[in-house]
């Protein structure tokens, strides 16, 4: 898995700007004394993920771990900073990939997360959820279910009969079929009638709303270790609400780190089922 995906995007923390003409280290050197390995990570970041992944707890523990921050220029050729340890980055141009994977040739025993040859992207939201269906999980421990979706391309007023058609049951989840990284691909929109549905704008992902507590559990891993973070998502919907609402309703970007859901209390039933909401 990506340790540098979109998740990860809150606008807290510390920064690094873009005017600083030379590495920035924002974690000091461990003492020798402490009798740590130094372990010295190089970093390729947005300004935004430096903000909302190097937090000052992070940076503590990485100091009584004995682990370096280092930033890197990608002003300056890869080669004249460091030394590293570990290379994480998440610069896409193919300019900085071509230099990543030159220094991989010149220091194979740098480890660089993620290798530009290991990187895939996908922007389509139809596809994320074709991958689970594909899986076959019926007859697994558990169930595990994807909500069923109908993908719209064009022309709103066709959309109606199209939903008609596929026998999905409202309310339905409207989602941006091309997955950016813009702020407009992670706005959601709720529509509870089909006569308010020729008002979405196509192309994108109708998906049927399931009740779900309101929270979501987003599972994280890497190599062997597992990490489930709860978050806020949208409300559950119930019968005053489709009596009661007829536009669409739309929804500021969910389940982000901002909404982080750990100490809510949680219905036991919210267990029982497990649904993937891609998001």
């Amino acid at each position: 898995m990506r340790v540098n995906e979109e998740g990860w995007d809150e606008e807290e923390g510390l920064a690094v700007t873009s005017a600083t003409p030379t590495p920035v280290a924002l974690s000091p050197p461990p003492v020798a004394s402490s009798g740590l390995q130094r372990l010295v990570v190089g970093y390729a970041l947005t300004k935004k993920k430096v903000k909302s992944f190097l937090q000052p707890k992070l940076l503590a523990l990485a100091r009584k771990k004995g682990i370096h921050f280092l930033s890197i220029d990608e002003t300056c050729p890869l080669s004249e900073q460091g030394p590293f340890d570990i290379i994480l980055h998440k610069c896409t141009n193919k300019e900085w990939q071509q230099v990543l994977e030159d220094y991989r040739e010149e220091h194979p025993e740098v480890t660089v997360l993620d290798p530009p040859s290991a990187i895939q992207h996908l922007h389509n939201r139809q596809s994320m959820l074709q991958e689970v269906a594909d899986l076959n999980l019926s007859n697994s421990y558990g169930e595990v279910c994807a909500p069923r979706q109908l993908v719209i391309m064009k022309d709103p007023s066709s959309i109606p009969a199209a939903v008609a058609k596929a026998g999905l049951t409202l309310p339905l989840v409207a989602k941006p079929l091309v997955v950016d990284g813009t702020s407009k691909s992670h706005q959601l929109s709720l529509a509870y009638v089909d006569t308010s549905l020729s008002m979405l704008d196509p192309p994108l992902v109708l998906q049927e709303f399931v009740n779900h507590g309101g929270i979501l559990f987003k599972v994280y891993i890497v190599g062997e270790t597992i990490r489930v973070v709860r978050r806020f998502s949208l409300p559950d919907v119930n019968d005053y609400d489709m009596e009661n609402n007829e536009g669409i309703f739309r929804f500021p970007r969910v389940s982000c780190a901002t909404n982080n859901a750990e100490d809510a209390d949680i219905d036991p039933c919210i267990a029982g089922e497990a649904f993937l909401l891609v998001h």
